[in-house]
Parts: structure tokens; sequence; C-alpha cells
């Protein structure tokens, strides 16, 4: 698939296949696509400092103003918003990491069944260590390197991997796939690269050189399962909403992407899951699945 192909995908809830309109597109474009663009990238775009400036733009109040256009040029459904009125939020951060009506994302019930934690355009691989190609061919995961941790990644090595990616016009907070007792977060800092995949065409290890936060679960017969929330350009910072140590059911929140695209992935030890068809479907053909939080992601194998 050529780096500059339009960015489809398919959607597990409708079943058709979409072009995803992406914000900032023409901007993503001049910076991943042309020389120039990379140098002012490595000059500027993937520092802390352009992000933390935006973000804090993003925290105005004079940000407000930006809610009901943003609303309407997206098609986002106010029904499923906690706060419909857009009236309510004081400034645009406040607005992407809002919550959603618990009706809004329905937790997948059955007890063998793991579920997706973010609404995003996902990827599932059955088997990491097999990957031929992440989102282009010749491109493989570097677990170690990816959770930062050498004798955690080998456990994972030939595990079981979901790639879940937010664009900014997502639900932006993240939950847990499965139920058990998380550990303390763990982060990692880095530079803020995007992870579109108008960036990750070209270079997937940005996802595992960007600023990222790790949480691992003991999770039972699904094992120790770990979440990577990784950051990226304009994310302000990645907020934690659970209780290291406490028990957590399936579905419960994580925590939260403050303005930006984002990334999750999840891994799980070998022979752990075995993902849904059209997860792995997904992973082979490069053309990622929307799906909602709370949806199926893989049964106890």
């Amino acid at each position: 698939m050529s780096a500059d192909a339009p960015i489809t995908l398919r959607n597990r809830h409708t079943g058709g296949t979409e072009v995803e309109k992406v914000y900032g597109e023409a901007w993503l474009r001049r910076i991943y696509g042309n020389p120039l663009g990379l140098a002012a990238l490595h000059l500027l775009v993937k520092r802390a400092v352009f992000s933390s400036f935006y973000g804090r733009a993003m925290d105005r109040p004079s940000s407000s103003g930006r809610v009901a256009p943003f609303v309407k040029a997206y098609g986002l459904d106010v029904r499923e918003f906690a706060e419909e009125d857009l009236a309510s939020y004081r400034t645009f951060n406040e607005f992407f990491y809002r919550r959603l009506k618990p009706s809004a994302r329905p937790v997948d019930p059955r007890p063998d069944m793991a579920v997706l934690p973010a609404d995003g355009r996902h990827l599932g691989f059955q088997d990491a260590g097999a990957v031929k190609g992440i989102f282009a061919k010749g491109q493989s995961f570097d677990i170690p390197s990816l959770v930062a941790d050498r004798a955690l990644g080998e456990k994972y090595a030939r595990g079981t991997v979901v790639c879940s990616r937010l664009c900014p016009v997502d639900y932006h907070r993240f939950h847990f796939p499965v139920g058990g007792t998380p550990g303390a977060p763990v982060l990692t800092d880095g530079p803020l690269f995007s992870v579109n995949p108008i960036a990750l065409r070209r270079r997937v290890s940005y996802l595992w050189e960007n600023k990222r936060r790790r949480v691992s679960v003991d999770a039972g017969p699904f094992g120790l399962v770990t979440i990577m929330a990784v950051g990226a350009t304009n994310v302000g910072s990645i907020v934690d909403t659970y209780e290291p140590g406490r028990t957590v059911a399936k579905g419960e929140e994580n925590g939260y992407f403050r303005f930006g695209g984002s990334f999750l992935a999840t891994l799980f030890e070998p022979g752990r899951i075995r993902l849904e068809p059209d997860l792995v479907e997904a992973g082979e053909t490069a053309v990622e699945l929307y799906a909602k939080v709370g949806s199926p992601l893989g049964r106890l194998a």
C-alpha cells in the first residue's frame, strides 16, 4: 500500500467500507511527505514543547468556540455525550476528553470475551512474531522496545497484539479490555510523532519512540495483559483514572488522552486468546477495522 494512498477502513457496526476524513490531513502530508517537512518535524513538531503549546491553547476558554463547528464538521452524535449541551464545555480540551453515557458503549458481557479498549481503528495480530507488515509491508513489531522492558517484551514476543488508533474525532477515554488487578503505570518519555497512517506507513517505529505509558493487568485466565498508551503530536498528556492494585471489571475506565490523536497497543501472552476474525483480517490486509469500545476483541483460547 502506498504511503500516500487514501486511508480506508472497514466499519464493524455498519459492514461498510469508508474513507477516513483526516483531521489536519494537508498539514500531515506536508510534514511527513517531503524533505522540508521532515526537517520541521525533527526541529520542532516532534518535540514536547510544540504539543504542550498546542495543548495549552486547547485549555483556554476561547477554545470553546471550536466545539460546535467540530461536532458539525465530523457528524458527532451529541445524544451519546454524558453532557449534551455543547455550551457546558468550558474549553475544547474539556470537550475532547468528554464522558459518554454508559448506554452509548455497552460492554460485551460474556466472561470468556475480552473487549476492545477504545473507540478507534484496529488491527489484530494473533502472533506478533509472524507479522510481515504493520501499516506497510516490511514493517514488524519491536515488542521489547514498545513495552520498554526487555524481559516483559520477551514474554510477548510470540503473543497476540491489538493496535487501536484513535483520531481527534473519537471518544478519547480508554478502558480495560479484561477484568483483573492492574499494577502501577510505568511512563517512558520520548518525542511525539504522529500516529496517523500517513506517518506510520513510512515508519512504524514511531510507536515505540514516542512517549508512552504501560499498565499490566493480572487477568486470571487471560494471563498478564499489558496495555500501552502511546502519545502523539498535540497530545497534551495521558491521564490515569484507575487505582493501581484495586480489582477492575472488564470495560472499566483506565484513563484518557488530552487533545490529539493517540494509540493503544493491547498485548496478550501466547496461547491465551483467539482474536475475532475481522480483527485478524484487518491485520493481514492493513485495512483497519473501525469498532467501538466494549465490543468483542477475542475469546479465551
